[in-house]
């Protein structure tokens, strides 16, 4: 396996074209992967920049501050970019979906629960202090480190979304679908990104399943990627090339630096 942020940006660029009351869909054949409307997001400028402070050991907040600076066009909402524009950032108690949508690099990287569960807290911290802020990243991060250690969907549903969304711990993807709206925290988000997971063929009609929600397109698209790439241990080659074009160059060698790091760390899934 390689490419393993690509999992996330995948997701993000194709949801981004449904984002906004006027392009969301809920029909699942109406959704098409990269349209020509096309792009990355907050989501992925952050997931990167969460990467890059694990692997150089560079000062989480920090990072976060300077990348998304760099992409101050990106998509970010309006506390952050308060956020991003004070010279002494601080958390400011988050319980949004935005935790949960950059943590992936933690459940990708980490050794154990133990350590997943402390790097993703790490990528939540900077502005996502609400205990639902941290529990959207804990719980996204730990979904992805036990399918790629091998854990099944019923591991997931049982001991992971009955432990810490049992809202949804019940629900099917048709029980909620026709009803489901726009919610950007993360209670009302990471549940239903895991059963699009839980309920997915495969990687590709788990992004599809994500988007045809009609809700945060592509935070939801990518939140569950990562999930079904770890559990697939497939994508599309098509789309890896598609979104690497779109990508800048900082995030396509932070792409191939994290390959070789995770490759050092968990070498049995490769």
């Amino acid at each position: 396996m390689e490419n393993f942020l690509i999992s996330e940006a995948i997701g993000d660029i194709a949801g981004s074209a449904y984002e906004g009351r006027t392009h969301r869909v809920k029909d699942y054949n109406k959704v098409k992967m990269f349209s020509s409307r096309a792009h990355f997001t907050d989501d992925t400028v952050l997931t990167f920049a969460c990467a890059e402070a694990f692997i150089d050991n560079l000062d989480m907040t920090m990072n976060l501050w300077k990348c998304a600076n760099e992409h101050r066009h990106a998509g970010f909402g309006s506390k952050f970019k308060l956020w991003m524009a004070s010279h002494y950032p601080k958390p400011y108690g988050s319980r949004g979906n935005g935790s949960a949508m950059r943590c992936s690099s933690a459940g990708w990287l980490a050794q154990t629960e133990e350590e997943c569960i402390r790097m993703a807290h790490k990528t939540a911290a900077p502005t996502h202090n609400h205990p639902e802020g941290f529990k959207g990243a804990e719980t996204t991060a730990l979904t992805i480190f036990h399918l790629k250690k091998g854990k099944d969907k019923d591991f997931i549903r049982e001991q992971i979304l009955d432990k810490y969304y049992p809202d949804w711990s019940n629900m099917k993807y048709a029980d909620f679908h026709d009803t489901y709206t726009f919610n950007s925290t993360c209670a009302g988000t990471v549940g239903p990104a895991i059963i699009c997971f839980l309920e997915s063929e495969d990687y590709v009609d788990c992004i599809k399943l994500a988007i045809s929600l009609g809700g945060d397109a592509d935070t939801l698209a990518a939140i569950a990627g990562p999930m079904a790439y770890a559990y697939y241990k497939k994508m599309p080659d098509t789309l890896v090339y598609q979104a690497m074009k779109k990508l800048p160059d900082w995030m396509v060698d932070i792409s191939r630096r994290f390959d070789e790091k995770v490759s050092t760390h968990i070498p049995d899934i490769l």
